[in-house]
C-alpha cells in the first residue's frame, strides 16, 4: 500500500536477468530476479541506483544481492540504461556472477519521434 510518499518516486529503472551456471553438470544451475531499482543517486559525472534483490528459489536455495549500477549509458532519445556485471552473495557453498542492464527509464515517454 502507498504511504503518501507515492508522488514523490522521480526515477528508477526495472532490472531482470539470469545469473552465471554454478556446480557440476548434474547440479549445475542458475537463478532468475526480476527487480526495480532505487532512486537516482548523484555522482559527478552522472548518477547511479541502488539494486537490490533476491533471486528465484533453485537447488533448494536462493541468492540475494545489494550494491549498485553503473553510471548512466546514453541509448538516444533522451533515454539512458545502467550496467552492472557483480557476484550474488554467498549461499550453500557458492556465489553466481551476473551481468544485466537496467530497462530505460519512463518507456511509454518518447522524444524523438516527428508528430
Amino acid at each position: 500500500m502507498c504511504n503518501n510518499n507515492c508522488d514523490k518516486q522521480k526515477h528508477v529503472h526495472e532490472l531482470q536477468g539470469s545469473t552465471g551456471f554454478e556446480g557440476n553438470c548434474s547440479g549445475c544451475h542458475n537463478h532468475r530476479f526480476t527487480t526495480v531499482t532505487g532512486e537516482a543517486i548523484k555522482t559527478c559525472n552522472s548518477h547511479v541506483h541502488e539494486v537490490t534483490f533476491r533471486t528465484d528459489f533453485a537447488n533448494e536455495h536462493y541468492h540475494e544481492f545489494c550494491g549498485k549500477t553503473g553510471e548512466a549509458i546514453d541509448v538516444g532519445g533522451g533515454k539512458h540504461v545502467h550496467y552492472l556485471k557483480e557476484c550474488t552473495d554467498q549461499e550453500n557453498g557458492h556465489k553466481h556472477e551476473f551481468q544485466a542492464a537496467t530497462l530505460i527509464e519512463s518507456p511509454t515517454e518518447f522524444n524523438y519521434c516527428d508528430k
